[in-house]
């Protein structure tokens, strides 16, 4: 296990990949509430290509979680400070929901210490702040065990509950054992994040992952991003929020594609 210790907190990450050679840089962030294993599906086909760098947002996995609030500035500085600590200089990116947010943050602010982004299940605003609030209310009246069964039909359609079971609960495991601040500090950030009228300077080519399912953020959400950015694509494809599980191989052939442009 290896981990970078800032100021204020701990992140733990992992890379994946022939680190002998000069293939490209690859990170992936992931959605609120998961950990860096959410990517699992990912790491057979695209580590042979990509040094794959994966980690835990403050306040998940087995990163450490500093008090709330965040902000989604203080989640893109992470990243930074990452790639910074493990001297990349630029790396493609890869993030989810919140994860998507951040490489927003990152197109915007940081653009050159990119190459290509894909943005999956994502928005440039993610719900409302009252509704954040709300989330924020009830993880601290009942904890997050309460809201499993709800976020469970939020990230996957039925059938594919029904049909992948194992992973599912994988997914779901990582949710409940999440650090209360943890998962608090990230509805924080996403309550104050509205990115709407920035994402125009994001110059980097974009590939926008729907889900077609996909209650949290639908399809005309990335639809949206791909059409406000510089150089952006939308692509749509089977099932709802953590779309690169419930369609692992498009999803992977999806990021070869776009990656190896």
């Amino acid at each position: 296990m290896a981990y970078l210790d800032l100021p204020s907190h701990r992140l733990h990450y992992r890379i994946d990949g022939d680190l002998s050679g000069n293939a490209p840089w690859l990170l992936f962030c992931n959605s609120l509430g998961t950990d860096l294993t959410m990517w699992d599906a990912q790491i057979g086909e695209l580590s042979p290509h990509f040094r794959v760098l994966r980690y835990d947002r403050k306040g998940h996995g087995r990163s450490s979680a500093p008090p709330p609030p965040y902000t989604l500035s203080d989640l893109g500085h992470d990243v930074l400070a990452l790639l910074d600590a493990l001297e990349i200089e630029r790396t493609h990116f890869c993030g989810l929901s919140i994860g998507g947010l951040t490489g927003q943050w990152l197109g915007v602010h940081a653009g050159k210490r990119l190459d290509r982004i894909v943005l999956c299940a994502t928005a440039a605003r993610i719900g409302t702040p009252e509704g954040w609030a709300a989330r924020i209310d009830s993880v601290r009246a009942g904890g997050l065990a309460a809201l499993t069964a709800s976020t469970a039909e939020r990230w996957f359609s039925p059938e594919f509950a029904a049909s992948h079971r194992e992973a599912v609960g994988r997914v779901l495991e990582s949710f409940g054992t999440t650090a209360t601040d943890g998962y608090i500090g990230g509805c924080t950030a996403l309550a104050g994040a509205d990115l709407r009228e920035e994402i125009v300077k994001i110059a980097n080519p974009v590939l926008a992952i729907s889900g077609d399912g996909d209650p949290v953020c639908p399809p005309s959400d990335l639809e949206n991003i791909a059409a406000r950015v510089q150089q952006g694509r939308h692509l749509s494809l089977p099932g709802r929020h953590i779309v690169n599980i419930e369609s692992a191989p498009a999803f992977n052939a999806a990021l070869l594609e776009f990656l190896h442009a």
